[in-house]
């Protein structure tokens, strides 16, 4: 009788226990862990490459003369107005700085700095024979050259993610030649030549598109490299040119110049900074 009560109460106490052990917690495996996915943000400084095609718009020279040889210029000798066409290549640098205010899209506001050779280099030479005014056959040369064009500009735009469109405008500076030579048969009887550093302004807009950090074109490591497509509008100013008697001072002509233009181009873009 004792025997069977012994081994009742043992069954009793190991169901028990196993009761209580399935009513313990199990151990819980811990949550996966994501790492979020950075920002894109165009804050940061950067510097790149840019290539184009350039050409002029207020292509012509105008010519008056000095007193009496405005007679000259009245009868067809010295032509009133000779146009200019200048077309070509460019291309050049930039380094500048940018800053979104909210990261992925939002607006980007910068500043960038820019130089480039400008292939806008046109001679016209002309040959003029009007016996019923000069029984001279007369020759007419005109030059006019931008050898390289720099800005300095302001961009704000709105960024879609890694996709800008921006506005800039600013300070343009350029390195201008300007020549005029009128021949009476073979002696250079009036001449007048300019090279000078001439100041103005420049305005345009584009736009950019950021690259992953390891596209084959990130040479320098950079955390992005962008691309960009650009119209860029600069307005040097006009100038008269003084083309004078090379018999003695203060007899000749004067020839008004305008230099501007347009520079239409890509650029590639190393940006460095935040993310």
């Amino acid at each position: 009788m004792f025997k069977s009560l012994l081994t009742a109460g043992t069954a009793v106490a190991l169901s028990v226990g196993a009761a209580s052990a399935a009513d313990l917690p199990r151990r819980v495996a811990p949550p996966p862990v994501f790492t979020p996915v950075p920002v894109f943000t165009w804050t940061g400084a950067y510097f790149g490459i840019n290539a184009g095609y350039a050409y002029t718009e207020a292509d012509r020279v105008s010519t008056v003369g000095i007193g009496a040889l405005q007679a000259n210029v009245t009868n067809g000798l010295r032509r009133v107005s000779v146009p200019l066409a200048q077309d070509g290549f460019t291309a050049g640098g930039q380094v500048g700085y940018n800053y979104q205010f909210t990261p992925g899209s939002g607006i980007v506001v910068g500043l960038e700095a820019d130089a480039a050779y400008t292939d806008l280099n046109r001679r016209r030479t002309e040959s003029i024979f009007l016996p019923a005014f000069n029984p001279n056959r007369l020759t007419n040369a005109y030059q006019a050259d931008l050898s390289f064009l720099g800005t300095v500009r302001g961009r704000i735009g709105y960024a879609f993610d890694r996709f800008l469109v921006y506005g800039t405008g600013g300070f343009a500076y350029g390195d201008v030649t300007q020549t005029v030579a009128f021949q009476t048969g073979a002696p250079q009887t009036y001449f007048g030549s300019r090279s000078r550093i001439e100041t103005g302004y420049a305005y345009g807009g584009g736009v950019e598109y950021a690259m992953p950090t390891d596209s084959f074109l990130n040479f320098f490591k950079s955390n992005a490299v962008t691309v960009k497509a650009e119209y860029i509008r600069y307005d040097l100013g006009s100038r008269n040119l003084l083309v004078a008697s090379t018999g003695g001072p203060g007899v000749g002509y004067f020839s008004r110049f305008r230099t501007e233009g347009s520079l239409v181009r890509a650029g590639l873009n190393f940006k460095f900074g935040t993310f």
